[in-house]
């Protein structure tokens, strides 16, 4: 079994970092400094912050806050590494009707 001190592991705002990957989950830890938030996206994978696949959400960091994020399946259906460059164009083209919040 694997396990990991997040309060030790290196993780740069910003920068999600992978601690672990396989055929069918990746976990990754992700520093939201105090003030920040993730905003509203979806993965393609059950988070396993109780998100279900495609559910759009944001999260808000109160204090310096570390997130574990376990995706699975991995990768998810509609991941662009499981997809065909069809479906990643297509992909980018939603992705274009959701414009980013500042």
């Amino acid at each position: 079994m694997q396990s990991w001190d997040l309060k030790t592991v290196e993780a740069e705002p910003h920068q999600p970092q992978i601690l672990a990957s396989a055929d069918d989950a990746r976990t990754i830890v992700l520093h939201l400094p105090a003030g920040e938030e993730l905003q509203e996206h979806e993965v393609h994978e059950r988070a396993r912050l109780e998100f279900d696949p495609g559910e759009r959400h944001t999260i808000s960091a109160r204090s310096d806050t570390r997130l574990l994020l376990i995706l699975t399946p991995w990768p998810g259906d509609g991941h662009p590494g499981a997809m065909t460059l069809e479906q990643k164009a297509e992909a980018r083209q939603r992705a274009a009707e959701h414009p980013s919040r500042s």
